[in-house]
Formats: structure tokens, sequence, C-alpha cells
């Protein structure tokens, strides 16, 4: 069967668009494709951006809860230094975590979450 769609970007809903890129950037490498005062996109070239867009009243999910959104999962080398540079950017880490020694919950620094795994 014959896709009807491509993904292009996953926007992320947020108060302030440009510090919560530019966290991503320090995350993904990926560099700014558009920017205006509401919205940021980021992207490395290829097919999948991520986007930042502006939302008055933006409030997080919580954690744990079953009224929780999506959440991005990242596979890293180093899981630690990884926790310990997200954590200098902004990031937190919920009491909660499910994945045991497998995968770590963070927040971003407006409540988003995401999960952080060592690469196979």
């Amino acid at each position: 069967m014959s896709a009807l769609a491509q993904l292009a970007t996953v926007v992320i809903d947020c108060a302030t668009p440009g510090p919560l890129a530019e966290f991503y950037h320090t995350l993904t490498g990926w560099e700014v494709t558009y920017n205006d005062a509401d919205c940021v996109y980021l992207g490395d070239g290829g097919p999948i951006q991520l986007g930042f867009q502006r939302v008055e009243g933006y409030q997080p999910p919580n954690w744990p809860s079953p009224g929780k959104q999506a959440h991005l999962d990242f596979k890293v080398t180093d899981v630690e230094r990884a926790v310990k540079e997200l954590i200098e950017l902004g990031a937190t880490r919920p009491e909660f975590q499910p994945g045991g020694d497998e995968w770590v919950v963070l927040a971003d620094p407006e409540g988003h979450l995401l999960c952080l795994a060592a690469t196979a």
C-alpha cells in the first residue's frame, strides 16, 4: 500500500519557542531552518523537522499522568553525560522513572517529556 502522506514536522506547543529550540539544538545538533516571533523550526536536511510554536497560556503535561501527551525518544552514546548536560541546560529529571536501566525520562525546560536511551 502506498503512503497517503509523508511526515514533515513534529510541532511542539510551548511558551517560548526560541529558548526551547536552543535546548533541542544542543541536544540534536540540528540547525534552525525557520524562525519568527512565534515559531522556530530545526532540521538536519532530512525529511523531518522539529517545530516549536508559541501558544498563549501553554500548560505543560503532568508526569506521571494518564493525560500525558506525546514525548520524544532519543538515542545517546552516554546516557549519564547526556542527562547531566541537559539538566545544566534546564531539563529536570522526574522522580518517576519507569525505564529501569534501559532509559531515563527527562522534562525539557517547558515540561515536555523526552526519553534518553543508550545506542546499541
